[in-house]
């Protein structure tokens, strides 16, 4: 009888570690099961975004590029310049789920994954429980639960997940005996491939980052090794990882003339206002720095903890495994040092969109496995009775650092944020605020005006809808005879709603039709079945339709783009190559007969 149950202890033994990573994010997210959803800075935009999503699927629209609900119903294309994993994944969860537990689901999701891809690099050259413990210490950062109380930036959240598992395939070893093409193609170059692309089409800083990250470990890699290989395999990778991606990149690269994205590099988010414990004269920094204050202490703890990690671990002879493997992990933290101050500006001007990260602490992100890994490398001992002492040790520190999530970082949802609140908005049609960043170029969201109606007549295309105390949304009201009459859209019965409006109207006068949807190339006018080609631009960047006196059928489409159309095809193009590379490392990877 012992025998087998031998056996089946052996047999467990694989799952402990990853249970215990799944044990401790369910800690890490204690705090919202018990207070409930913290509204961080970015809750809002991104249950608006799983709304819209889940909505454009119930209407046929597998891959939407039209969020309706943004700025009080106008719409914005948020979804062509925002990557989608995180949207999708969201709306998939609010489609079995209630809403108010999507956030708490995909945090948890989202730890979890930092944890045991953290736990998957140190297995390369730590032992099963300093590797779990590596992947704890990364779940627990400074800078993960501040991402996700903070800021609920669940792209970014994303990115404790895919870095690691960049780190882990670019400086994964191979044989040293084997030819250059070999040891580049040893079933590495595709799953790294696959992670880049979703580094990408989770959230655009951290794509770049990932990129970056990419080139610099390969370089290194490759000095250490005095090999090709890993230049190769990362070269490849970076190729057919962006072609992944392509059917999210090509869009939103060629579509940015089409908004103001200059609004995403404006005074507070840009490099050179956020560098380490910075402090700024201006008024309308101040919030800013209150909160560069944080992360710049979040920073130097981590860094300190990597760099207190490497000399610890190098003191005891116990640095993780042999010279390149660990000498690569141990420069990020240096690296992610010198870019935040102001003597690495050279470095964020000179590398093409790098300051796309907006915040010199992003870099942060890229910490996290690192850290936990020298962590665990430094503390971990071998005598049972200390393992026990240290192991109680850390579990106090991951416990401070949960209740310092709770309570400090934190966001209590105003009554307006509350999911429950939004969720009545959303089905009510009152629609929500847009993002500046989205607008067509040169229009103000501040001047666009709730409950507006679908169509309002008027005799000028300039005609201002909408009414408010200064400092306050404006809102529209029968009353203000700004519209000389009001039409509403009906569905098309072969059409989602989403991507279509029609209009039917009988005007008293030739003038214009202002509809509730902004202004964008995307979509296609018609209006008693003629190409509407030219529209007068509006301050708030709504629609204004030239109509003539009598009866008009106004129709509203979005279209596919070219730049769609050649993204598809990229993605298509490099999911088939990536097939055919997959093969090849199959094949490369064998053992060769002599």
């Amino acid at each position: 009888m012992s025998r087998p149950l031998a056996r089946n202890s052996s047999g467990l033994r694989p799952f402990i570690g990853p249970a215990i990573i799944l044990l401790a994010a369910l800690a890490a997210v204690a705090p919202q099961i018990f207070r409930g959803n913290t509204c961080g800075h970015d809750f809002d935009f991104h249950l608006v975004s799983w709304f819209d999503a889940l909505r454009s699927w119930h209407e046929g629209i597998l891959y939407p590029r039209w969020t309706s609900s943004a700025n009080f119903g106008a719409g914005e294309p948020r979804f062509v310049f925002y990557p989608p994993l995180t949207w999708m994944l969201g709306a998939a969860l609010g489609a079995v789920m209630r809403w108010k537990l999507v956030p708490i689901a995909l945090t948890f999701m989202l730890l979890a994954g930092t944890g045991l891809a953290a736990r998957a690099l140190a297995r390369q050259a730590l032992p099963n429980g300093p590797a779990t413990l590596a992947g704890c210490a990364a779940l627990f950062s400074g800078y993960t639960l501040y991402t996700a109380y903070e800021r609920t930036a669940f792209g970014e959240l994303a990115g404790g997940f895919w870095i690691p598992l960049l780190l882990l395939f670019v400086l994964r070893d191979c044989n040293s005996v084997a030819s250059v093409w070999r040891r580049a193609f040893d079933g590495s170059a595709v799953p790294l491939a696959v992670v880049l692309a979703g580094a990408w089409l989770s959230d655009v800083p951290l794509g770049i980052i990932a990129s970056y990250l990419l080139a610099g470990m390969a370089l290194i890699a490759a000095l250490l090794w005095r090999s090709w290989a890993p230049v190769l395999r990362a070269s490849a990778a970076a190729c057919l990882g962006l072609g992944l991606a392509a059917v999210y990149l090509v869009p939103a690269t060629y579509e940015q003339r089409w908004i103001d994205v200059r609004e995403a590099t404006n005074l507070g988010y840009r490099i050179e206002d956020s560098w380490l414990f910075a402090r700024h004269a201006s008024q309308a920094l101040e919030l800013h720095d209150l909160e560069l204050f944080k992360v710049s202490a979040i920073g130097v703890t981590m860094i300190a903890v990597a760099l207190a990690g490497v000399l610890v671990s190098w003191l005891r002879g116990g640095l993780p495994g042999q010279l390149r493997r660990w000498l690569p992990l141990a420069l990020i933290p240096v690296a992610v040092l010198l870019l935040q101050f102001p003597i690495s500006m050279p470095v964020w001007d000179a590398l093409p969109k790098l300051r796309f990260l907006q915040f010199p602490w992003r870099l942060l992100v890229v910490l996290e496995a690192p850290m936990g890994i020298f962590f665990a490398s430094a503390v971990w001992v071998v005598r049972l009775r200390w393992r026990f002492v240290v192991l109680f040790a850390c579990a106090a520190v991951f416990l401070a650092a949960t209740i310092t999530a709770g309570f400090n970082f934190f966001q209590a949802c105003d009554p307006d944020d509350a999911v429950w609140a939004m969720v009545d908005a959303f089905h009510s049609g009152a629609g929500f605020e847009g993002g500046d960043e989205y607008a067509p170029p040169d229009a103000d969201n501040s001047l666009i005006a709730m409950n507006l109606p679908e169509a309002c007549l008027t005799a000028s295309s300039s005609t201002v809808l909408g009414q408010g105390p200064d400092g306050a949304d404006l809102e529209w009201s029968a009353d203000q005879k700004s519209c000389d009459a009001t039409f509403p859209a009906f569905p098309h019965a072969d059409k989602p709603a989403t991507d279509h409006l029609s209009i039917n109207a009988v005007t008293n006068h030739a003038g214009y039709l202002i509809l509730r949807l902004r202004s964008y190339p995307a979509w296609q006018v018609r209006v008693n079945g003629e190409l509407v080609r030219t529209q007068p631009e509006r301050a708030d960047g709504l629609m204004a339709v030239p109509v003539p006196q009598g009866l008009v059928n106004l129709t509203v489409n979005w279209t596919t783009t070219p730049d769609i159309i050649v993204g598809r095809l990229l993605s298509a193009l490099a999911l088939v190559l990536i097939t055919g590379l997959c093969l090849l490392e199959r094949k490369l990877s064998r053992p060769q007969l002599i």
